[in-house]
């Protein structure tokens, strides 16, 4: 079938927004207050002079189709006596299940998101370059979403393809015979821009409408989105401020008649606890929160009445004062399905805005005790018997759990792993001769969990898993780069760009040195403690390393890294992980977790 159908009924709901609100606004409007909460009465909820619209949102869902797994697939619950619970969540199947619960009884409902739904994606999703992850937001009756950095990880092209539909250019069609449909949603990329051009990538926001109530969404990403995504991801693309985007197109949906504006931005935040349910309003208005979108949401208009926003996998509800002083709500959902946010928005018919002392929100947790949707279960079903044959594979065995993305340490047990798995891969002279590896801890996507998550038994690391893990594929490099540079490199996890949100890299063996974070900036890394299997680094010695391409051109704020020459292209980051896993464990020889001793870590 083909995706234009599906792109106009998205236009037709712009274009009816556009032709509804000329005659039911100024019928509202022109009526006395009184008279249109007669109306009201007279005709049901809907007709009143407010209105109550549900928003649901969610965000960084990243292709996790089914039930995360381990830690990836928990929140954290704060109980009013100071303890927690662990609780499991996500999966589609059930988030299904809680968005179709959550709307029920409720006229008008609209749900967006605020991007990386795709894109380092667990194996069923990923290895169909994230279709079935595109099918099931659409089953969801998802309405909008701002793209991430992650929706460019295969290019604008590919961005593209998400959206309107269409075969793979290489890979063909999953299904042969049946052509990829794209997205029923406009995903939204204000800020996101033609170098040649200078036009927007995709719509920069929409329009939702329902029997005259209208609102906008201007979707933005992080305007660092270049910094965190290969060069060939972002190749012909300019990613503007954030703030000034935003405030740029509400300006336009307000000259347009839309004056009720919310925000979807993949930009985040740190509240002061991980839990789900923590007050981030205490003592004041946004006082338990803070990160880039602090200052973002104390900048944006205050024509835009909320913020939805993702990025950090964190989970908040906080009211950040706008530029005007007045509280404006800021919301994320944690990451991969496990909460959703449901926000009542209370709309002014007359004056066609949000009444701000009335929005209510808050997160909830999808929880894997309801009924599975089961629609759901037969699209995972139906990806999982394509999937099976190279998702079921065995690559390895594990003695335990190793922690990456489920760590909350500097140094990752699966970080060390990784590492030792790259240096490992391209030691030899004829691989390129490394002598150590680094490894970005963003690149991580998940833990290895020793508990089966199918038929393969406890302990067994499957190819699937291995893939959860590593999803990004990138190719293996190993340059020469000066001691100078490698020491400046170690500093830049905590300072220039990364000084304020640290990025500290996972280090094969033999690369030890000391952390101090009683210090500030580059300080951090103490002066002398780097050592390569016992020996000082020597800032005039040249070295091999191995990193993956993203960090080879100076990704995530380490422009050291982009320095090195003579450079070698290797296997994959995933090819030499399963290799390890086969080389260093058996059933009755699993590998140990790793010790994660490498970096001495004063606090």
């Amino acid at each position: 079938m083909s995706a234009t159908p599906k792109k106009n009924r998205a236009r037709r709901r712009i274009l009816a927004a556009g032709a509804g609100l000329a005659t039911v606004g100024a019928l509202v409007a022109a009526m006395p207050a009184g008279a249109a909460q007669d109306r009201g009465q007279a005709y049901g909820h809907g007709w009143g002079r407010t209105v109550d619209v549900q928003l649901l949102s969610f965000n960084d869902l990243h292709g996790n189709l089914e039930p995360p797994a381990g830690s990836s697939g928990q929140v954290t619950r704060l109980h009013e006596d100071g303890t927690t619970e662990k609780i499991d969540a996500g999966g589609v199947e059930y988030l299904a299940t809680h968005l179709r619960g959550a709307r029920e009884g409720n006229r008008y409902s609209v749900t967006a998101a605020a991007g990386d739904l795709i894109g380092a994606s667990p194996l069923l999703s990923g290895l169909f370059h994230d279709e079935p992850t595109i099918e099931a937001l659409n089953g969801l009756d998802l309405d909008v979403t701002s793209v991430g950095n992650h929706e460019f990880d295969e290019g604008a092209r590919e961005l593209a393809r998400m959206q309107d539909g269409g075969c793979h250019p290489t890979a063909g069609c999953a299904v042969p015979g049946e052509e990829f449909e794209g997205a029923d949603f406009p995903y939204l990329a204000a800020n996101v821009t033609k170098e040649t051009t200078g036009k927007p990538l995709l719509d920069p926001y929409f329009v939702w409408e329902r029997d005259g109530v209208r609102i906008g969404f201007i979707g933005v990403t992080l305007e660092g989105t270049p910094n965190i995504v290969t060069a060939e991801g972002v190749k012909g693309l300019k990613f503007g401020d954030e703030v000034e985007t935003i405030n740029k197109y509400a300006k336009i949906l307000e000259r347009k008649g839309v004056k009720s504006i919310v925000a979807l931005v993949h930009e985040g935040g740190a509240p002061a606890s991980t839990a789900y349910n923590y007050d981030c309003d205490s003592p004041g208005p946004g006082d338990g929160i803070s990160g880039p979108i602090t200052e973002i949401a104390k900048n944006v208009t205050p024509q835009v009445d909320a913020l939805v926003t993702g990025h950090t996998h964190q989970a908040y509800v906080c009211t950040v004062p706008d530029p005007a002083g007045k509280p404006r709500l800021v919301t994320s959902a944690s990451s991969y399905g496990k909460l959703y946010t449901d926000t009542t928005l209370t709309y002014d018919r007359r004056t066609q805005d949000i009444v701000r002392t009335s929005v209510e929100s808050a997160n909830h947790v999808v929880t894997r005790d309801l009924p599975k949707a089961r629609d759901m279960t037969d699209l995972i079903g139906r990806w999982n018997a394509l999937a099976a044959p190279i998702a079921n594979r065995p690559q390895g065995w594990i003695a335990a759990d190793i922690n990456g993305r489920g760590s909350t340490a500097y140094e990752k047990p699966l970080g060390d792993l990784i590492a030792d798995a790259q240096l490992e891969g391209l030691a030899a002279a004829d691989k390129g001769g490394a002598q150590l590896a680094l490894m970005n801890p963003g690149g991580i996507r998940s833990d290895l969990v020793h508990k089966a998550s199918g038929t393969e038994g406890d302990g067994v690391v499957t190819y699937g898993e291995a893939f959860t893990v590593q999803p990004f594929t990138n190719m293996m490099n190993v340059v020469d780069l000066s001691g100078a540079n490698l020491l400046a490199a170690l500093k830049q996890q905590v300072s220039g760009a990364n000084a304020t949100s640290v990025k500290i890299l996972q280090v094969s063996r033999g690369l030890t040195y000391t952390l101090d974070m009683t210090k500030s900036g580059a300080d951090r890394v103490v002066d002398g403690s780097v050592r390569l299997n016992g020996e000082p680094i020597d800032p005039a010695k040249t070295y091999r390393v191995a990193m993956n391409e993203f960090l080879a051109g100076g990704g995530d704020g380490f422009p050291a890294l982009a320095t090195g020459t003579n450079k070698l292209v290797g296997a994959s980051d995933l090819d030499l992980f399963n290799a390890y896993l086969a080389a260093h464990s058996t059933a009755s020889a699993p590998l140990p977790v790793p010790a994660a001793d490498r970096i001495t870590v004063v606090k």
